[in-house]
């Protein structure tokens, strides 16, 4: 009998602590579909949630992609005031990526690629934000490699917004062309990079 009521006391002090646990649980964050959802303010990128990827045309039979590790960029953001809105974004081409090609990636970031050494950043600088639907838009803006500033746009899609964790965050995947010519590439670059990135925004402290 001893024995069968310790065997419900440890049962019952188990049942207790698992609930406690699972009251402990932080509840998990609702990402919404609408970038009204993303309140104004000021944000930047999360680096641990950012990827940019280049897809580069290879002399016409396939595409090599390279990644970029290191992106950081702010955001002032208004929903109600997309004329207000404001991204800056900065990425190193020393942290380009490629595939296991030894000493590959290097070369990209050297004189005869993207000359890291003399142009230690690639940036882009919005002009304008275009809304189309609550989850779609435009971005326009100056993008500069090399020293070379090209006009382009972003086809915008949103994935999520609302408040996570820390606070509010909006996450997006983004998508241009850029024209190589004028860059100061090799000849064989003629065909357009497509650059598209992922990226988290959270809300500035």
């Amino acid at each position: 009998m001893n024995s069968m009521l310790s065997g419900l006391a440890v049962g019952a002090v188990a049942a207790l602590a698992m609930g406690s646990v699972a009251a402990a649980q932080p509840k998990m964050p609702t990402a919404l579909h609408d970038y009204k959802a993303a309140v104004a303010g000021k944000y930047k990128i999360d680096p641990t949630h950012t990827g940019l990827v280049a897809r580069v045309a290879h002399m016409g039979f396939s595409y090599s992609v390279f990644r970029f590790q290191t992106v950081a960029g702010t955001l002032l953001w208004d929903p109600a005031n997309p004329g207000a809105d404001k991204l800056e974004v900065s990425v190193d081409p020393k942290s380009i990526t490629t595939a296991p090609v030894d000493g590959f990636s290097d070369e990209l970031a050297g004189e005869k690629f993207l000359n890291a050494v003399k142009f230690p950043a690639i940036t882009f600088t919005s002009t304008a934000f275009h809304p189309q639907s609550a989850t779609h838009g435009k971005v326009d803006g100056d993008l500069t490699v090399m020293g070379v500033t090209k006009h382009v746009t972003f086809d915008v899609d949103l994935v999520g917004a609302g408040k996570g964790f820390k606070g509010p965050v909006i996450g997006v995947t983004a998508k241009t062309l850029l024209d190589p010519t004028g860059l100061g590439l090799p000849p064989f670059f003629s065909a357009p990079i497509e650059l598209i990135i992922d990226s988290e925004f959270d809300a500035a402290a």
